[in-house]
């Protein structure tokens, strides 16, 4: 991890996110520690693409330089994603959970089209009034949750484990006038 957290103007806020190949990176990442050349190898991209996105994620916090690699002679920064990290980027604005929703929205699509539909899968969708207390319990499920795929993550291809995709996102929403009366 880096000695100090980088500010709000260094992360971007939640937009660091908001890109599909900084989020395949960081899932990437979190398996195993990749250079950029061997991720760029992993994903399909160009080293030059995926180090430019490395050095946002790294600048955000968001991934940690852990090791070097001997490349033609010279070295190469390995990086790990710290799933813990996203923490550190706070809250951000609704016009921020947009952006960031409508990317989570096209990975998803690229991941569904590789959905294994011999192996059973969940999916929940819900816009629902809960008691603030239940809100909270919930929400930390969530947080543990995405904790313990994060830290059960193998390196990608290891031989017998599943490729799974995760995508959750709870928040609270501010009434409307449109909302339905209590009690009716």
């Amino acid at each position: 991890m880096s000695d100090s957290a980088p500010s709000r103007e260094e992360i971007g806020g939640l937009r660091v996110l908001a890109h599909p190949l900084r989020l395949r990176l960081l899932s990437l990442l979190t398996g195993q520690a990749y250079s950029a050349a061997e991720a760029a190898r992993a994903l399909g991209q160009s080293q030059a693409n995926v180090s430019y996105h490395l050095r946002r994620l790294h600048a955000a916090g968001l991934v940690d330089a852990v090791g070097e690699v001997t490349v033609r002679g010279g070295t190469a920064k390995r990086y790990r994603h710290d799933p813990e990290s996203g923490d550190r980027l706070g809250e951000g604005s609704a016009e921020e959970y947009a952006v960031l929703a409508a990317a989570l929205a096209d990975e998803l699509r690229r991941r569904t089209v590789q959905r294994d539909t011999g192996v059973r899968g969940e999916m929940t969708d819900a816009e629902v009034w809960v008691a603030p207390e239940a809100w909270e319990e919930i929400r930390q499920r969530a947080v543990d949750l995405g904790t313990e795929i994060h830290a059960r993550a193998l390196p990608p291809g290891t031989e017998g484990a599943v490729r799974v995709s995760a995508t959750l996102m709870l928040f609270a929403m501010r009434a409307t006038d449109g909302d339905p009366a209590p009690g009716a």
